[in-house]
Formats: C-alpha cells, structure tokens, sequence
C-alpha cells in the first residue's frame, strides 16, 4: 500500500553517539510509518560507521559540525560543540539536497507517538496519515514550524485541541519557509520566542503527542553538555535572547530546578479577538498605517 505521504517529505532523526539505541525509529515502525527517513549525525561523532552498519548507508547523512558551527549564533564563547544546535540548521540545506520539501525533525529517543482524545491517549497506529493530516494543515497557513505536544502540555487533564504558541522538540519544517535555530542549548525555546517576537509563527499541536527519555538518564546525545553545564545555563541563554520576555524561575516539581518562564504578553505580537472589534470599526489591511 502506498504512503498517504508525498515522496517530498521526509523524517530526519538527529542522533549522536546511539548507534544502537535509536529509540524514536523503532517506534516510528511501531506506529506505521513506511516514509522516508535519515538519520542525521555529525563528522564528530566515532559511532558513525556503526550507525552505516545498523540502518544502512543510503539512510545515514553525515554533515561538517564544525562548518554548521561557524554559522550559527550558539550564544556564548564555551568552544562547545555537543549539541544538537548545529544538527537542527543543517536539515534545511541537507533537505534541498535530497530534493525534500517538507521534513520533520525527531530527536533520537522517542518511545511513545500518540493521539490525544477526550478519554485519554490513544497509540498512533497510522503515522503516514497522521503526518499527512498535519502537512495538510501547516500548508494551510502561513506557520514557520508546528510541533507534537508533549507530556507536560496536557497537565489538568483534556480540554479540547488546542494550538499552543511554541515549538519543541518536534519540527515540521519546509525548505520554502527556512528559518535558523539560535543558542547551543534551548535551542528551541530560544527560536521561537526570538522569532516568534519577530511575528513568525510556531505552533504545538495539542491533538498528537509524543513522550521522551529523561536527557540526563541516558548516555550521548547531548548529555554531556547537561552534566557539565546544568539546567541554569540552559534557562539563562534564552533570558539572553529575550530579556524583555523571559525570566529564570523556580520549576516546582518532584525534582525543582531553575526553568526559563516566558511573559507571552511581551514575547510576541498579539492580536486582538474579533469579538472586542466595536460595530462600525474599520479594519486594517496588511500595510495600513
């Protein structure tokens, strides 16, 4: 049967250092998807020739770390390159390479892909449609990037599908909508405050989610650069970016940590519901003074 997905779309997995434990495929298989795929790892990574022998040449794409670095505002002076910053800028020039269009960027370590209903979370078993739902409706408007929601979006319970204003640790991109990942660590949260500030729109979609691994729970990736740097660092990079939004604050939870805590008043444009519009009031077209 053929997939419900154009062959201008593609799944990138971006991994480091987990040639044998490249969780986020195994369960894309269990959930379905018969699309393209590549796995996306760096000139830096030792494991590369294991990963060749696991999935295959033809599915594993090798790009110059050091080049996408210099190209990159990663935020600090660290000389730190063990993070997925550089992995995430260099899919759009990879995806024009393969003549893609349309890409979803997946961490490695994904062990659950579902679909979230008012009685609860449901498996996804057709990834393809599921994907090709949300290809159809980010084609549908003018939106930078659209995410799966994750675990923590749906806390208090089910209240209807929503769009989050934010964008994490899931990309659906297009190559005719480039844009650049910002900051070594937060990468994502610095993106789409600092562009989202700008009026480019990223979104979570509430209706699928996908749950994860701890990071520091597990060796590669971006471990490394955690146990070194710590949580601060990362929180604080994005007050860096967004001093006018965003604040270093206490996370409560089972283990408190800083967390960066975004003022979405003063993070991106707003606009005014049309219910508050008085009768009669003109409305302004795009240009209008």
């Amino acid at each position: 049967m053929p997939s419900l997905l154009p062959n201008t779309f593609c799944v990138f997995i971006l991994t480091h250092g987990r040639p044998d434990n490249v969780i986020t495929l195994k369960t894309l298989e269990r959930c379905g998807y018969t699309g393209r795929l590549y796995l996306v790892l760096d000139n830096e990574d030792a494991t590369a020739e294991r990963y060749r022998q696991n999935f295959g040449a033809e599915r594993v794409i090798v790009f110059d770390k050091e080049v996408e670095a210099d190209a990159c505002d990663e935020g600090n002076n660290f000389d730190e390159r063990r993070v997925i910053l550089m992995a995430r800028n260099a899919c759009f020039r990879i995806a024009e390479r393969l003549g893609v269009t349309h890409f979803m960027e997946l961490d490695d370590d994904y062990y659950y892909f579902g679909r979230r209903l008012e009685g609860g979370a449901r498996k996804i078993i057709n990834m393809d449609a599921a994907l090709a739902s949300l290809l159809r409706f980010y084609e549908s408007a003018d939106i930078t990037s659209i995410a799966f929601a994750q675990g923590g979006d749906h806390i208090g319970g089910f209240s209807g599908l929503k769009l989050k204003r934010k964008c994490m640790n899931s990309f659906l991109c297009s190559t005719a909508r480039p844009f650049r990942f910002v900051g070594a660590i937060n990468e994502d949260v610095n993106t789409y405050t600092t562009l989202g500030s700008r009026g480019l729109l990223f979104l979570t979609f509430t209706g699928l989610q996908l749950d994860q691994g701890d990071t520091q729970a597990q060796a590669g990736g971006i471990t490394a650069f955690y146990q070194r740097f710590g949580t601060y660092v990362k929180s604080f990079t994005t007050v860096m970016m967004m001093p006018s939004a965003v604040r270093v604050a206490m996370m409560t939870s089972k283990n408190p940590r800083l967390h960066h805590l975004i003022d979405w008043g003063r993070a991106v444009p707003c606009i005014v519901p049309e219910r508050y519009r008085k009768a009669g009031q003109e409305v302004l077209g795009p240009g209008a003074v």
